[in-house]
């Protein structure tokens, strides 16, 4: 599937303050990042006209450390752009509290299926000519405080608009924040389009010039997640002349400069990254336009070995497009089950490595990999010990797997890691428990496509959307899931998996959602498993026809295309 030799589209710079290309670069943490690189992936594959603006990372993320009682620490994941990235000559200079900061960009060139390259720009400001900080700006994901995430900002928006127009990639394009972090970018295209030198404030047709180029993704379905600055800081880092620039555009809320309103304000089209996520970003913000667009994954890249080999034998077409995925209804159910036991082997085979510990292939295993934070729940399973214990004694047995980091300031994802050690202590061999630390994009792979069941348990509404259910689908491994986010349009009881309590708009309950999950496992899941292997493998099959063939990045990029990329007058 090609779309580009039938439109007529800019090309679009998608900006995104994490990019995951692949495990050896270590530019993301989590589900934003993943998205990005799997959108850019989709894009490739499509022949879509795209190129990604993020910045260098430097020293990563971070590399978790878990000691016995699931401490976690960090420290810096070194790796060496000169040997994955290819560096590229012009520089271009910003002002960052008033003194000039050079930027310069690495390439990564994603080769898609069609045979269509997307470039991957990663911004640095580790240059000789920079002062000591300022050669910093580019080295951690989400690290340091206020003032070093407004300069990062900074780099990403505005330097990401600068190197495009230094490399001649400025022509016509459309500017695609994935989040308000590069928000500033908008900032320098209003520049662009004032008059040089002038202290009036924009005018409307200024703005709208802006808006026009400019669409906008919504992650974040909770006020305290979106970028804020507190005035003094943003004269600071930006000039008194831009801070006064950005209140004259309604873009400072109450003293502060909000990087969504600002993204809100000079976007021409605006989405939220599911149904229900599109729902309640509009309650957040009624005064915009939000549409929605539900994420997806990058089908060839989260499906295991064994279930491509599958595809490719019986849906060859499943690459070029994956809607094909819905004819895997047609795959024999012991086929499902053999490339499912290949991947599990694989995952056990990883766990044992890493850890030590045997866990066996015939119990059910559940997984649960996501970012570690209070509102994901990674405890809920261990609400009542004794009730699972029990389950597990009189239905069948269950083993766990974890992984997941917490942002080094997060102290309530910290505690959610020590909480799940010490259930795994509690339970001891009644039900087995591994937390696999350092959780990537290659642990993330081996655990989707070797686990059972994928078990998510976020706090109803706080799930945006959520992909790792997602990935799971693709390798026949259906979830047991929250009704939030994705799941709300995934989930067909007993076909594609199990909801978790009932499809309500309204905050989740602890025990109420407890005894919901005990139920499904003890009363339904279990003995399936356990006494009807056939049917199990059935709902294996449906979750790739159903979920597979819809939640993929192709799909998602191909509404971009057609909603958000196109010339208004064609949408």
């Amino acid at each position: 599937m090609s779309v580009r030799s039938n439109l007529s589209m800019a090309t679009v710079a998608y900006f995104s303050m994490e990019i995951g290309v692949e495990p050896e670069i270590p530019t993301y943490s989590g589900g934003l990042g993943i998205l990005a690189g799997d959108t850019l992936r989709s894009a490739a594959d499509l022949g879509v006209p795209m190129l990604g603006i993020t910045l260098l990372h430097r020293k990563g993320y971070f590399r978790q450390h878990l000691d016995a009682l699931g401490n976690q620490t960090e420290s810096a994941e070194l790796w060496n752009p000169e040997d994955m990235l290819e560096p590229l000559a012009p520089t271009v200079t910003i002002t960052i509290e008033g003194r000039p900061v050079q930027v310069r960009a690495w390439r990564y060139q994603i080769q898609g299926y069609s045979g269509h390259t997307v470039p991957v720009y990663f911004l640095d400001t580790r240059l000789p000519e920079n002062r000591a900080w300022d050669q910093t700006i580019t080295d951690h994901l989400y690290g340091g405080d206020d003032y070093y995430r407004l300069c990062q900002e900074v780099v990403l928006g505005m330097g990401g608009i600068a190197l495009l127009s230094a490399l001649g990639l400025d022509g016509k394009v459309i500017y695609h924040m994935n989040e308000g972090h590069s928000a500033l970018l908008t900032l320098a295209l209003l520049e662009r389009q004032m008059p040089p030198q002038t202290d009036q404030p924009p005018t409307e047709a200024e703005v709208e010039a802006v808006r026009q180029q400019c669409v906008f993704t919504t992650h974040t379905p909770v006020p305290a997640g979106h970028d804020q600055f507190p005035w003094d800081l943003l004269e600071r880092v930006v000039g008194r002349k831009r801070a006064v620039l950005l209140q004259a555009t309604e873009c400072c809320i109450m003293g502060r400069l909000n990087m969504t309103y600002m993204a809100l304000r000079f976007a021409r089209y605006i989405n939220g990254v599911a149904m229900r996520h599109g729902e309640v970003s509009h309650g957040m913000f009624p005064n915009y336009p939000i549409d929605a667009i539900t994420n997806g994954v990058h089908a060839p890249t989260w499906t295991s070995p064994a279930f491509a080999e599958l595809y490719d034998r019986h849906i060859p077409e499943w690459r070029q497009d994956n809607f094909y995925l819905r004819y895997a209804i047609g795959i024999s159910l012991p086929e499902i089950q053999e490339a499912h036991a290949w991947a599990k082997r694989e995952l056990l085979s990883e766990v044992q490595r890493r850890t030590g510990g045997h866990l066996s292939d015939n119990v059910l295993t559940i997984g649960f990999a996501r970012r570690a934070t209070s509102y994901k729940r990674q405890d809920l399973l261990f609400y009542d010990l004794e009730r699972l214990k029990a389950m597990a004694q009189r239905v069948g047995r269950l083993q766990v797997i974890y992984g997941g980091k917490a942002h080094p300031r997060d102290e309530g994802g910290k505690e959610m890691i020590r909480r799940v050690f010490q259930a795994a202590a509690t339970l001891g061999d009644a039900v087995r428990v591994v937390y696999l630390e350092n959780y990537d994009m290659a642990l993330g792979k081996l655990i989707c496509a070797g686990v059972d069941l994928w078990l998510n348990t976020p706090l109803r509404p706080q799930e945006a959307s959520g992909t790792s259910g997602m990935k799971a689908a693709l390798n026949g491994v259906p979830s047991l899931s929250v009704l939030d986010g994705w799941w709300v349009e995934g989930h067909v009881e007993e076909v594609t998996g199990w909801s978790i309590g009932a499809d309500l708009k309204t905050p989740g309950d602890q025990a109420r959602d407890a005894a919901s999950l005990y139920d499904q496992l003890e009363r339904v899941i279990m003995p399936k498993y356990y006494g009807n292997q056939t049917g199990y493998a059935q709902i294996r099959r449906y979750a790739i026809a159903l979920n597979g063939s819809f939640f993929n990045t192709q799909r998602m990029v191909s509404q971009y295309v057609v909603n958000a990329y196109l010339p208004p007058n064609r949408n």
